[in-house]
């Protein structure tokens, strides 16, 4: 059922809602949780209060709803931060019932989440569990499950219905576009006195040098990389434990570096052309890309799909090439502040950071995809640098270092500052076309959900079938 929005503020909770709270679900949408006079009549129990006997209170197509998936519910919620006192059982009942919703219509729909898939995930997500918890067995208890095997096939049905839910979402929405005319008459909609309110904001450009690194600590990489290759080649342990033990690659190393890749993975193209050129089990030479040094095996092809695990190595910076970079980077700061170059023409010149060099060094916000970052979003070490800036002021060096542990320096200039203001149509066109879009696909959303309910075995148990829910899940 389509929501009707009734002021600003409301648009700004419910987009925010419906596409953000999957963070704290694994899951996509939350129609349910936005409902105001929802009935009070069954109430939530405290984390950690005492449980009452578990059992079925709702099934949506193939999918059953627990009771103790809402006191897990409740746990996410409260583990993460947020505040559970204003979020009644119902409205957490309805927005789980909304999620098997999803997973039951992938599978009428033939999505296809695979084992293997789900597998690659699970890893790295209860080893983070479990640092959360502090152990495994205090995350054991955490779940009310009496051995890990049981825990992970728990688990596994969590991440398999989450992917499921999320795929699904993602159809239905995938095509939702709007038109200038559609955002022009979405604004005109605005009361002006609830208009909303935009923080100061400021326009970021920066240029960066990397240090030089030397041929002799690029040859030690693939020296390592290639001792690794014949160690697994020779059975002196397997490319996982390899993978696990030298990688620096964050995101996989902790499944042995597990990837799938299509040829349309948003990979590096050297990187892709790597692993679509290999058998199974074959490893790869060493090859570089702007990571690292890499090598590559594939285990299995599926068409235009593979599974494959890569370790990636990263050459060491000297201290001297680090002084080399500071001192050019020093140079260069140096010039634009005795007004000898732009910091723009410097960027363009100079910059060793090839997405934001065309631009003249220009930062683009990853949120809105504009040029323009709200001080109080941005990262803390960079509002640090950037919040008593005067435009046109050119920082000192900076020392940088990525996620990958790669050190660079930059320095950072603002290019235009913004103060905090009521959203106006030409200043905030792109913010008020998501806020728009945002509603739209509230819209589509609601519209899909209110036909799938229809056509969908749905049965509410128990003082459940007391709630007021936002969807028509009783079908009365």
């Amino acid at each position: 059922m389509p929501l009707k929005i009734k002021n600003m503020k409301s648009i700004i909770k419910n987009a925010c809602l419906v596409f953000g709270f999957a963070a704290l679900f694994s899951t996509v949408n939350a129609q349910e949780i936005i409902q105001e006079d929802t009935l009070k009549t069954v109430t939530p129990k405290p984390v950690g209060g005492k449980q009452k006997i578990d059992g079925v209170i709702a099934v949506v197509g193939d999918y059953v709803v627990l009771d103790s998936d809402i006191d897990i519910a409740y746990i996410e919620i409260s583990s993460q931060g947020g505040d559970v006192k204003e979020i009644t059982r119902c409205q957490l009942m309805g927005k789980l019932m909304e999620d098997k919703l999803y997973a039951h219509q992938a599978i009428q729909d033939s999505i296809v989440v695979t084992d293997s898939e789900v597998n690659s995930m699970m890893a790295e997500r209860i080893d983070a569990l479990v640092e959360r918890a502090g152990s495994m067995e205090k995350l054991l208890k955490y779940y009310n499950k009496p051995n890990e095997e049981e825990f992970k096939t728990y688990f596994f049905d969590i991440l398999k219905t989450g992917k499921l839910t999320s795929s699904m979402r993602n159809k239905i929405i995938e095509e939702v576009e709007i038109t200038p005319e559609e955002v022009r008459t979405f604004f005109r909609k605005i009361p002006k006195e609830e208009l909303p309110q935009f923080g100061a904001e400021v326009e970021i450009s920066q240029i960066v040098i990397n240090p030089i690194i030397s041929k002799e600590e690029e040859q030690k990489v693939i020296d390592k990389l290639n001792e690794l290759k014949t160690d697994v080649l020779e059975g002196r342990g397997s490319f996982f434990s390899k993978a696990v033990l030298y990688s620096k690659d964050e995101g996989t190393v902790r499944n042995g570096g597990f990837m799938r890749v299509t040829r349309k993975s948003g990979l590096v193209k050297e990187f892709k052309e790597a692993a679509f050129s290999l058998e199974e089990g074959e490893i790869s030479a060493p090859f570089k890309t702007e990571y690292g040094y890499h090598i590559v095996t594939v285990e299995k092809i599926r068409g235009q799909e593979i599974d494959l695990r890569h370790i990636l190595m990263i050459p060491k910076v000297t201290d001297g090439s680090l002084q080399e970079a500071k001192d050019k980077i020093t140079d260069i700061r140096n010039k634009i502040v005795n007004g000898d170059i732009s910091f723009a023409d410097a960027a363009r010149s100079s910059s060793d950071e090839k997405e934001t060099r065309a631009n003249g060094g220009a930062l683009t916000n990853p949120q809105s995809l504009d040029p323009r970052f709200e001080l109080t979003k941005i990262d803390p070490s960079l509002y640090n640098e950037v919040a008593d800036m005067q435009m046109g002021q050119v920082s000192q060096p900076l020392m940088d270092e990525d996620r990958l542990g790669r050190k660079t320096y930059k320095i950072l200039t603002v290019t235009r500052r913004y103060d905090a203001h009521t959203a106006d149509y030409a200043t905030d066109y792109l913010k008020i076309k998501d806020l728009a879009l945002g509603e739209k696909r509230i819209e589509v959303i609601g519209k899909w959900t209110k036909e799938k309910i229809k056509e969908t075995y749905i049965k509410v148990n128990g003082e459940y079938r007391n709630c007021t829910f936002t969807n028509n899940w009783l079908k009365k």
